[in-house]
């Protein structure tokens, strides 16, 4: 492809094409069924992206269609960044989620401490870094709703992200510009700062095997035959209703429980023999002397001499810690030239528990 927008003409031709080599379309409950899907993942994404700018954040009811790659691509009206994830396990192919690089870079400064109020759209490695990291974190949460609304486990690999200019060739592993993909469209709001779109690329195969799932799920209960319902909700309701229908109910035989004789407590104090085979057990012993939560923005900013504030005073007693179990309290003393803790208050059950 040449470094510039196709064609309609070439759209028109690379549908032809997509269509002659035996190109599945998508039905309409096949297209409601991926946009509930999407909406369900997406709205947890979503809710994940406002933890980590600190903004609300919300996305709008997913548009779903069904053409080639290359349209999509004509379609572009900005850089995009992309971040594209193999699934490692429980579906098959490619997930695509896709953002306007004016957008990306609003939610890099965000990240860095920023106010979100950018000018310009280009974005240093750093930015890319800081949005590599939110959107990992929200394709993650995006396919743990997956998996929970289609019952399946689902595992996915690191997302490779991308800048995608105007003016380059855009490449997918398994895909080319006839080849036809399901877009997923959803209007993107960030509190006073992004008003766009954000989009969700899924191959035929993805599809298929989402469409799979979800139609073994609702007639695995015993109809003979798939129920065919004009949306996915009655699909459901219907197949539920045959499941009822076709199974009988068993017997059930009710009795009165019986327990076992509750043996007394040794209160002598003497510890269980078998302790002896732990106790040579190595623990981890750590104490803390204060702890500060800083923005990547005031981290980069350290150097030699730099002093961080903790949020320990100077006379307050410092947490003793085993295996990372709050324990005791304590004051620093030296023993010979090494610093060292003399235990103040053991901790009683109640007050572990309740973490002081």
């Amino acid at each position: 492809m040449n470094d510039k927008l196709i064609s309609q003409e070439e759209i028109d031709a690379l549908l032809s094409k997509g269509l002659a080599n035996g190109s599945k379309g998508m039905t309409d409950i096949e297209m409601d069924i991926i946009g509930e899907v999407g909406n369900i993942s997406m709205s947890t994404a979503a809710t994940t992206l406002s933890t980590i700018l600190g903004k609300k954040v919300s996305i709008t009811t997913p548009k779903v269609s069904w053409k080639p790659f290359g349209e999509v691509v004509n379609e572009f009206q900005s850089p995009k960044v992309v971040a594209k994830v193999d699934f490692k396990h429980g579906l098959s192919g490619n997930n695509i989620f896709m953002v306007d690089i004016k957008d990306a870079a609003i939610i890099a400064d965000l990240m860095m401490g920023g106010d979100g109020l950018v000018q310009s759209s280009e974005m240093t490695e750093l930015q890319q870094s800081a949005v590599a990291e939110a959107m990992n974190q929200m394709i993650g949460s995006a396919s743990t709703a997956m998996a929970t609304m289609i019952d399946k486990e689902i595992d996915i690999n690191p997302p490779q992200v991308d800048l995608w200019e105007l003016d380059s060739d855009y490449e997918v592993e398994g895909m080319d510009y006839s080849t036809h993909i399901c877009k997923i469209e959803f209007d993107l709001t960030v509190e006073g700062l992004i008003d766009s779109k954000m989009m969700q690329l899924f191959e035929r195969e993805t599809v298929d095997d989402i469409i799979s799932i979800m139609n073994n799920d609702l007639s695995s209960g015993g109809a003979s035959e798939p129920v065919h319902e004009e949306t996915p909700s009655a699909y459901k309701e219907q197949a539920k209703a045959n499941k009822e229908q076709d199974k009988e109910q068993p017997q059930v035989t009710v009795q009165r429980p019986i327990f076992n004789q509750l043996t007394p407590k040794d209160d002598s104090g003497n510890p269980p023999r078998n302790l002896d085979l732990i106790m040579d057990v190595p623990l981890e012993f750590s104490v803390v002397l204060g702890k500060s939560k800083k923005t990547i923005k005031e981290i980069l900013s350290f150097g030699n001499g730099s002093v961080v504030e903790l949020n320990k005073q100077a006379d307050e007693a410092l947490e003793i810690y085993v295996n990372g179990k709050l324990i005791a309290q304590g004051e620093v003393v030296v023993i010979n030239e090494n610093f060292g803790i003399r235990i103040t208050n053991i901790l009683s059950r109640e007050q572990r528990v309740r973490g002081l």
